[in-house]
């Protein structure tokens, strides 16, 4: 009977851990998150997300367009290195995103093709596309801005954000080829506080 009493008490206890780690999983989301947003998005390999399944990751982000011969090469660049200086033990709770600006051109085949060019194919990073709803939405909560200026040439701001693990926006690095120091700092703090 003793024994009986100590395997039940035992799964209980098993059985409450489970419960307390489900809850922090389902913790509400703030209304300052991006995972609020109802947008569709497809990857460079065809699969349909939407913001809130990348939950539980820092986010790393900047909106880009494959087609770009000017600012877009050195972002890309930009994002690589930030990706490049983190420490390994923090790379699995990061997610780096590049979102096109230009989703009728930028297709999943050309994002796939983008990625493999650039070297940036591995699971870590994500270049997403949606409607021109979307991503116009998309860039107002970014406060990134954009403008066509001819058929595949857009002018648009060159901002690289950061998203904690609650989807909410921490911090922004402005300009191209700026020190990186305070994003990667940002980044590191953010990745630790994941549980």
């Amino acid at each position: 009977m003793k024994k009986l009493f100590l395997g039940l008490t035992l799964v209980l206890l098993v059985l409450q851990g489970c419960n307390t780690n489900k809850k922090s999983e389902d913790k509400p989301i703030s209304d300052l998150s991006i995972y609020n947003l109802p947008s569709k998005w497809t990857n460079q390999n065809g699969q349909n997300l939407e913001m809130k399944d990348l939950k539980g990751k820092v986010l790393v982000m900047v909106m880009i367009y494959t087609s770009c011969k000017a600012a877009c090469p050195r972002l890309v660049a930009d994002m690589r290195n930030i990706e490049s200086r983190l420490s390994e033990n923090i790379k699995p709770d990061v997610k780096f995103l590049l979102v096109s600006i230009d989703p009728e051109v930028d297709t999943p085949a050309r994002l796939k093709e983008f990625a493999i060019a650039n070297k940036m194919d591995g699971g870590q990073w994500d270049f997403l596309r949606s409607t021109e709803e979307n991503t116009r939405e998309f860039a107002a909560v970014l406060a990134v801005n954009y403008k066509k200026i001819a058929p595949l040439d857009f002018s648009h701001s060159n901002i690289i954000s950061v998203f904690n693990a609650e989807g909410e926006l921490t911090f922004q690095q402005e300009g191209l080829g700026v020190n990186s120091e305070a994003t990667i700092k940002k980044i590191t703090e953010e990745a630790e506080k994941i549980e």
